[in-house]
C-alpha cells in the first residue's frame, strides 16, 4: 500500500524548521520501514506536528516538537536512525500508522534485520506518552518516556510479517499493549516504573507452522509495579533472547509468573 506523501504541519507559536524532499542519505534508504523513503523532517516546532504521509528523521538531524507529535491514521515516522528526537507533550499514533523512535546497537530492523545504529544509541526523549491506537507497527528503542505507553489494537492481516519490538527504554508510567496481531511482538530489557501489561496479542507468520512460535518474548524487564499477561498466543515466554527474568517488585500475573522473579 502506498500512502500519500507529505507533512501537515499545526503550530500554535512561531515556527522554525527545516523541511527538504527526500534525496539526502538516511539510514532508512536501506531500512524502509515506511512504504517510501517520503520527506526528510527536522527542526524546531514551539507548538505541535502533525505528520501524514511518510517522512523520516536523517542520520544526525534533531527534531525537537515542544506540543504532541501525532502521526496521522495511515501515516509513518520512520526515525529508526542515528537522529534525535525530543517531544515536550505526547505522541499520538492513529489507526494503520507506524512510528519508529530511537535506535541502539542491539537494534534490528527490515530488510533482512539489519542493524542502523553502528554501536551507538540515540537519548529520544518524550515528555508525556505515546498512545497508539490500532497502529501498524511501533518500533520503540532506547527512548526515555516521562508517561505510559498504551497501545490498543491494530496490526492485522498488513502486519502478517511485521514486528513490534519494545526494547530498552525508560517508561514513568505504564506499559500496556494489548489485542496486536502480526509476526513478532516483544518487550524486553524495558525499566517500566507503573504497571507492565500484555494481553489478547497474536503472532502468525504466513508459511510457518503455528502461532509465531518466538513470538510474546518478555524478556530481562524490570517493572516497579505489576507485570501481567493473558490470552497471548503464544504465551509469553524467553523465546531465543535468552532466559532472563524480569524483575518485578509487585506481582507477576499470567503467562508471566513463570518467567519472572521477585525485585
Amino acid at each position: 500500500m502506498r500512502r500519500r506523501l507529505g507533512l501537515i504541519l499545526a503550530v500554535s507559536a512561531t515556527l522554525t524548521f527545516a523541511l527538504w524532499t527526500a534525496g539526502a542519505s538516511a539510514d532508512n534508504v536501506t531500512l524502509p520501514l515506511c512504504p517510501s523513503l517520503g520527506n526528510a523532517v527536522s527542526g524546531t516546532y514551539n507548538g505541535s506536528l502533525t505528520i501524514t504521509g511518510d517522512a523520516y528523521v536523517a542520520k544526525g538531524a534533531t527534531l525537537t516538537v515542544r506540543g504532541n507529535l501525532t502521526i496521522a491514521p495511515g501515516a509513518c515516522l520512520d526515525a529508526f536512525s542515528l537522529g534525535t528526537v525530543t517531544v515536550g507533550g505526547n505522541v499520538l499514533v492513529g489507526s494503520g500508522a507506524i512510528l519508529a523512535l530511537g535506535c541502539s546497537p542491539g537494534a534490528l530492523g527490515p530488510p533482512l534485520d539489519q542493524a542502523p545504529c553502528s554501536g551507538q544509541t540515540t537519548s529520544d526523549v518524550v515528555g508525556g506518552s505515546i498512545l497508539a491506537n490500532q497502529p501498524l507497527t511501533m518500533y520503540l528503542t532506547a527512548d526515555t518516556i516521562h508517561g505510559s505507553v498504551i497501545s490498543n489494537g491494530g496490526g492485522g492481516s498488513a502486519a502478517l510479517t511485521t514486528s513490534f519490538p519494545i526494547k530498552e527504554n525508560s517508561i514513568g508510567g505504564n506499559l500496556i499493549v494489548q489485542g496486536w496481531q502480526g509476526a513478532w511482538f516483544g518487550a524486553l530489557r524495558n525499566h517500566v516504573r507503573g504497571n507492565a501489561i500484555f494481553q489478547n496479542n497474536s503472532a502468525f507468520i504466513p508459511g510457518v507452522t503455528g502461532q509465531g512460535p518466538d513470538s510474546t518474548e518478555i524478556v530481562a524487564n524490570t517493572v516497579s509495579g505489576s507485570l501481567i499477561c493473558t490470552g497471548n498466543s503464544p504465551g509469553a515466554q524467553f523465546g531465543d533472547a535468552g532466559n532472563t527474568p524480569n524483575v518485578v517488585s509487585g506481582n507477576a500475573l499470567g503467562e508471566c509468573a513463570a518467567i519472572s522473579v521477585k525485585g
